[in-house]
């Protein structure tokens, strides 16, 4: 309840909120908790928008009954984000425990004023269904940063600031936005960078405060005091420290640098003794128990069980499923806290609004004193505020103090819409835009959002895209800690169109091309970026469909004709991918079809329609879930097949034969896998879509809830998609390792192979090098007709230690590794290259002492003595055998084309992380190619993947022509005298070979050079300058 007297300014009525009490955050769907017996006491809470509201509970009411009155006031669904924050007798600010009764926890309940804020920061903004939540984190993070407490680089900072602008006052206007800037603090220091804040507010053109608070989220979740609450701490050493918690575990701070990060798996129990606060570790068998805790000194024991507390819940929000069951009352005595998390975890909040059609209510957003923009109501479309124009042009409305300035929506960018009844506070309306209005000029004189902003808080809601007024802007993100900016793509401020290069995406209402070729080229196909994204889904669907009928037609069909195959490994196969392959099959023709229609844009009655991909992927994506029993059998599905091989020489010979096939353009264990990394690409895609959507567009929705769903079936599968990968890249090292036994045991990860020189009595000579978590193996490439390396020794890496030696032996980049048996002197190609190696290495000699035995011995018993192999291995083969001849492909024996053979002849290195990150960045699609002194272009059907390029004359191609491992590789944009007339060209060069590619819209440029970009860029990391000029 409220008190009577305030009841006519209440949030609920400023939020245009309906007389009923609403959802209540805690229990879904009740009205107010009925409240015990007893007299009533008047709470005073300040809201997120620095509004006081006064609040009547019973003496008796635990902190939850306060909770949830606040929550039905505000119509907050997603409430238990939140938290009430307070100052107690001894000045120490702490939250409310809902369990408890208020009074006892608030002694002068007259005297004291509750905050309510964010209490849980989760690390995506879009795990945030409601707008209204993120309105209000957007609030949370505004006072972060005007308090100093949300610490950045001034990029970012002017970066935000100037969203936060846009969402208050609008579109840039010089005069405006500088009063507004003088007579308002964003920023401790903000006069520092205020011209940089209003060249970033100035890129910002037609952004709804929707769009603004969905930008200030995605800047802010990437910084690193995101949500961070420091506790001043110190160590053992009485180094000045601080403590933090997040949803990752607890963190350690030096000033505002993190130093060290304790996950929650590795955490076995949080703890507190006097002033002391004691992190226990899980323990690990080759530590000493000492190491087992780490302990903190704060400044009392209120200090340490402060933060205690704040991790309990901090864990129990984010990583349990649902909340935490009371501890039973003890008999006797109690030992310990009673203490526990009150409320629904992140887990039932998102399970609860997903699965729930909670109805949307209007809000606004107030931040003005003179002008208050009223609720958008999804009922009342036929009813839209008016603003005269000298209103919106003169009057500074936001430079008000906050508490008048939070709630004003956009009267420069358009009108909200009103219900029935309600007016604004000083009885102004804005008027509706003209149908034929242009919707990407600045809207200064009341051109409507009105469609636009019902979507906002009604996603699935008819479309805006039919309504002349509804054209949502595409706006994408710079970078967040560097030098680029955010902005809106499609035309400047000032309203002059951008080169196709810096603004090649477009609103729905068009955007025409200076030149004829790309008016032509716009007339032919879409040209949002969303119809990009959706066309990089059909592109890359046909080549994972592709892939999945390796194994169900290529492969059954040469195991089918082999007796020696088993039939129980054949029918597991036919079992776990036959169904995946069916239902693809389904997926492709429905996107197939979806982007025909979409391509169909003259077609004015199916506009509307079809001019999205959200549905169907989400329709397709709660269908694939339906598979998951399938896609967890595949880790089995490759045991039992490799359990086969070792079985049997004739079922080895057979997957060797079937691996020289042309159709088998990869090792065939990769391709078990593509049904796990096929789920990653979904999730990036669904990721692009929901960064590159308004909240506005129809399809947001969608998006947004088929990104929860993959994203829960990725969380759910990637401990056994990371143990297959790890498990087929030992399998895959063995086939080109040569006096190698028992390389694929529980517990061996692979970290790195590369080329490193090995200083021995004929000087420096060439070795390839494999790292293990327990073993460092070292190799030279035979000469035999399979092209494996053969092994020359091993070192244990338990026990082992490494010091950089290059002064020592006056061989730049090298360094010595000191183990139990031997010593051995190598070096590296560049400094680069050594950093990477000794990094690794001294990771793997940490996993190694962590483990129960000291090593395992790698070598087969017949291997020859290291001493006598050292001189071997030396031909080298020509750059055109790896550079994707037919020939490369086609080969008898062993490929020489695989990873380690082009790490070899490039001398280079890649590691386990480099090949995670080559899975998510496989994309496939048309590009014409250009050779360095040829004249026309080739229009080929390009597939990425494991560090290669593969072409093809089609899509329908059942295997490539060539292939161009990439490794090494530099990849820029051409220069202007070598004469490349053309848009979205990128050029491939390794020593004297060259190639030119071209994409066909700016949107597929950009993806090409990003993935292509991540095959080369460990190889090309110490050339910075190169990939600075990238765009």
């Amino acid at each position: 309840m409220v008190e009577p007297a305030d009841r006519s300014s209440t949030a609920g009525q400023r939020l245009s909120a309906p007389e009923s009490y609403g959802v209540s955050t805690l229990e879904p769907g009740l009205r107010p908790p009925t409240q015990p017996p007893g007299r009533l006491v008047s709470i005073r809470v300040q809201l997120l928008d620095d509004t006081q509201e006064v609040f009547q509970i019973s003496q008796r009411s635990p902190g939850k009954v306060l909770f949830d009155l606040i929550c039905v006031h505000l119509n907050l669904v997603e409430g238990d984000y939140f938290g009430l924050e307070y100052q107690d007798q001894r000045k120490m600010t702490v939250w409310l425990d809902l369990l408890k009764p208020t009074l006892k926890q608030i002694r002068r309940p007259k005297n004291t004023i509750l905050r309510f804020v964010v209490k849980f920061f989760p690390p995506d903004h879009t795990q945030l269904m409601e707008e209204l939540t993120q309105y209000l984190f957007a609030l949370q993070i505004k006072r972060d940063l005007a308090c100093g407490r949300l610490i950045c680089n001034d990029t970012s900072a002017a970066l935000m600031v100037s969203h936060i602008i846009q969402s208050e006052i609008g579109d840039f206007d010089e005069t405006q936005s500088w009063q507004h800037l003088l007579h308002n603090k964003y920023l401790p220091d903000q006069d520092a960078i205020r011209d940089k804040i209003t060249d970033c507010h100035r890129k910002h053109v037609g952004q709804t405060p929707a769009e603004s608070d969905y930008q200030l989220l995605e800047i802010a979740r990437r910084l690193e005091m995101y949500g961070v609450r420091l506790h001043p701490a110190k160590d053992r050493e009485g180094t000045k420290l601080s403590l933090a918690v997040a949803h990752t575990g607890v963190l350690v701070f030096q000033g505002y640098t993190k130093i060290n990060a304790f996950n929650w798996s590795k955490i076995r129990k949080l703890s507190f003794k006097r002033k002391r606060f004691l992190i226990k570790l899980r323990a690990d068998p080759a530590q000493n128990s000492h190491h087992d805790t780490l302990e903190f000194a704060m400044a009392s024991r209120d200090c340490c069980k402060i933060f205690w507390k704040i991790c309990v819940e901090y864990h129990a929000f984010f990583r349990l499923f649902e909340e935490p069951k009371p501890k039973p009352k003890p008999i006797l005595f109690t030992r310990g806290s009673s203490f526990r998390f009150s409320g629904r975890t992140q887990k039932q909040i998102i399970d609860y609004v997903k699965d729930s059609e909670v109805k949307k209510v209007p809000f606004e957003r107030k931040h003005s004193k003179i002008l208050s923009s009223s609720g958008m109501s999804p009922q009342s479309s036929s009813f839209r505020s008016q603003v005269p124009k000298e209103s919106a042009m003169s009057v500074p409305v936001a430079d008000q103090p906050d508490s008048a300035r939070l709630a004003h929506h956009a009267e420069a960018n358009g009108s909200e819409e009103l219900p029935a009844s309600t007016s604004t506070a000083n009885g102004l309306h804005d008027t509706p835009a003209a149908p034929g209005s242009d919707s990407t000029q600045p809207r200064q004189n009341g051109a409507g959002l009105a469609a636009e902003q019902q979507q906002l808080l009604n996603p699935g809601s008819p479309g805006s895209e039919d309504s002349p007024l509804g054209s949502p802007c595409v706006v994408v993100n710079g970078t967040v800690n560097g030098d680029g900016m955010g902005g809106v793509l499609g035309q400047s401020p000032e309203g002059r169109q951008l080169s196709p290069l810096t603004s090649p995406l477009l609103t729905d209402a068009g955007y025409v091309r200076n030149d004829e070729e790309d008016e032509a080229r716009r007339k032919k196909f879409p040209t949002d970026k969303a119809y990009f994204i959706a066309k990089e889904l059909l592109t890359t669907e046909r080549t994972y469909l592709k892939d999945l009928q390796v194994i169900t037609e290529s492969f059954q069909s040469a195991a089918g004709k082999d007796e020696a195959f088993p039939v129980s490994v054949s029918n597991l196969l036919s079992a776990n991918y036959d169904p995946v392959d069916k239902f693809h099959q389904g997926f492709l023709k429905e996107v197939e079809q979806r982007l025909a229609q979409w391509e169909g844009r003259s077609n004015a009655h199916i506009k509307g329609d079809y001019q999205r991909i959200g549905d169907v992927l989400l329709k397709n994506i709660q269908g694939l879930r339906q598979l998951t029993i399938h896609l967890q059998k595949h880790s089995e599905c490759l045991v039992e097949l490799e359990r086969a091989c070792r079985s049997s020489r004739k079922v080895e010979a057979l997957c060797r034969e079937f691996e020289q096939q042309r159709v088998c353009y990869l090792p065939f264990n990769v391709f078990l896998l593509r049904p796990l990394h096929r789920l990653l690409h979904y999730k990036l895609i669904l990721e692009r879509l929901c960064k590159h959507y308004p909240p506005t567009h129809d399809d947001f929705r969608d998006c947004r809830a088929a990104l929860a769903d993959i994203s829960e079936m990725v969380l759910q599968l990637q401990g056994a998609m990371m143990k297959m990968e790890n498990f087929q890249k030992l399998l895959e090292l063995k086939k080109d390792l040569t006096g190698i036994d028992n390389l694929a045991i529980p517990g061996r990860e692979f970290i790195r192979l590369g080329c490193l020189s090995k200083l021995s009595g004929k000087g420096l000579q060439q070795r390839m090098f494999f790292l293990f978590s327990d073993s460092l193996v070292y190799t030279s490439r035979g000469t035999t007709p399979s092209n494996q390396f053969k092994v020359h020794g091993q070192l244990p890496l338990y026990g082992m230690t490494i010091r950089e030696s290059e002064e020592e032996w006056g061989v730049p980049h090298s360094f010595t590794l000191f183990g139990q048996r031997q010593s051995v002197v190598v070096a590296a190609s560049c400094a680069a290259e050594m950093e990477r190696w000794v990094e690794d290495i001294r990771m793997a000699i940490d996993l190694a002492e962590q483990s129960s035995s000291p090593h395992t011995d790698l070598l087969s018993t017949s291997l020859p003595d290291s001493k006598l192999l050292e001189d071997g291995g030396t031909e080298q083969e020509s750059e055109e055998e790896l550079s994707g001849s037919r020939s490369s492909l086609e080969r008898q024996g062993h490929r020489g084309n695989t990873t380690v053979h082009v790490c070899w002849h490039r001398n280079t290195s890649v590691s386990m992380v480099d090949f995670s990150v080559a899975v998510e960045n496989q994309l496939s699609g048309n590009l014409l190619r250009k050779f360095k002194n040829s004249n026309g272009w080739q229009k080929l059907w390009v597939v990425f993947t494991n560090f290669s390029l593969f072409f093809y004359k089609s899509h329908q191609d059942d295997y490539p022509l060539a292939s161009l491992p990439l490794l090494g590789y530099s990849v820029t944009v051409p220069a202007e005298s070598e004469n490349i007339h053309k848009d979205y060209v990128f050029k491939l060069h390794f020593k004297s070979h060259v190639y030119y590619f071209r994409s066909e819209s700016e949107y597929t440029f950009e993806r090409w050079m990003e993935v292509i970009r991540s095959a080369t860029c460990s190889a090309s990391r110490s050339l910075p300058s190169t990939r600075k000029d990238l765009y």
